[in-house]
């Protein structure tokens, strides 16, 4: 494909880490369309169904199936692959996990994020690294915290990932100031898309409720989503990328693009997707070829902003899920077509 993304990515040594989840599959998913040469690292699947296998994903690439707070497994990868481009995507931020293994979390986001950086830096051929982080990390809510407040597990989710931002912040001034590697993070707000089957995630609870029957999981009107595409949110990430391997260190920062995306309550987010799903012919309305042109978020300092609308969004979502429960076997050329859909929106 001609494309500016595709120019750059094509040949291109990247690794990912947390491939097998749903952000970094949709990356991997991405960066291969475009000929990149990709090597993912992460844990093996943790849901049945999931992403990784629905789409094959290992076909083509290098997976390796490992843990980023086991070092010797992480080194020899870098030996190996020698990546020129690192998107570190690998983060735990579910609040039930954390009130659940609190020290693993902590381990999984700091230690991980540091081994991924020393690597790096160890590591001559890598030039740029990305780490994709969650909006779970608000500094804001970290430094109004007092000692009498009540702790809770999102907290507990803002405080290991801010640890890890304070160690990325840390290993720049020391160690990738003078050298040819620039890094930067990437806050983004929580994304939707096909092929997401965490447990407590709305999409997926909309999905289980809908195929088994029975009835949608309730939602606040009060409570309210921001609807981010996964395609809007791993653009963040290419994008950034792509601008630290071209322009070195003055590309290196944290750039925060938590706040973008469109806002919608639960409930009606719930009413929308379950309407889209029992449409006669469930086909992508004609605004999922439009650009997303009524979508609300501003264009950030990188000049990024959400292309896809919510309603675009929610038909791209649905679309997924109800070709993966008709044919699965349709899944992987439904998750190209999509990803060919929105480089077009781009170009």
């Amino acid at each position: 494909m001609s494309h500016s993304f595709a120019d750059f990515y094509r040949g291109k040594r990247v690794l990912v880490t947390g491939h097998t989840g749903f952000e970094g599959g949709w990356t991997t998913a991405w960066l291969k369309q475009m000929g990149a040469q990709v090597c993912g690292f992460g844990l093996p699947p943790a849901t049945r169904p999931n992403f990784f296998d629905a789409t094959i994903l290992d076909r083509g690439m290098t997976s390796v199936f490992g843990d980023v707070r086991d070092r010797n497994a992480l080194a020899s990868t870098f030996t190996e692959i020698q990546p020129e481009i690192v998107i570190h995507s690998a983060a735990r931020t579910s609040p039930r996990s954390c009130l659940q293994e609190p020290v693993e979390t902590f381990s999984i986001n700091v230690m991980g994020t540091i081994h991924i950086l020393e690597e790096a830096r160890l590591t001559r051929s890598v030039r740029s690294i990305v780490l994709m982080n969650s909006n779970a990390c608000d500094e804001q809510e970290m430094h109004s915290m007092r000692e009498t407040d009540e702790i809770g597990p999102n907290q507990l989710v803002s405080a290991s990932l801010a640890s890890a931002e304070l160690a990325r912040s840390a290993f720049e001034q020391v160690f990738f100031q003078k050298a040819g590697t620039a890094v930067a993070i990437a806050r983004i707000a929580s994304a939707i898309g096909g092929g997401d089957w965490r447990e407590g995630r709305i999409v997926p609870d909309l999905v289980r409720a809908i195929i088994s029957g029975q009835s949608l999981p309730a939602r606040e009107k009060e409570h309210k989503l921001r609807v981010l595409h996964v395609l809007d949110a791993v653009r963040v990430c290419l994008l950034l990328a792509k601008n630290l391997f071209e322009g070195g260190q003055k590309s290196a920062a944290r750039l925060d693009f938590a706040s973008n995306g469109n806002c919608i309550s639960g409930a009606d987010f719930s009413e929308k997707f379950a309407g889209l799903w029992n449409t006669a012919d469930a086909a992508p309305s004609s605004s999922s070829n439009r650009r997303g042109s009524k979508s609300n978020s501003e264009p950030t300092e990188l000049g990024w902003s959400a292309l896809l609308s919510s309603d675009q969004t929610l038909d791209w979502t649905v679309e997924w899920y109800r070709g993966f429960c008709s044919e699965p076997s349709s899944t992987l050329k439904t998750t190209q077509d999509q990803i060919d859909r929105y480089m077009r929106i781009i170009a």
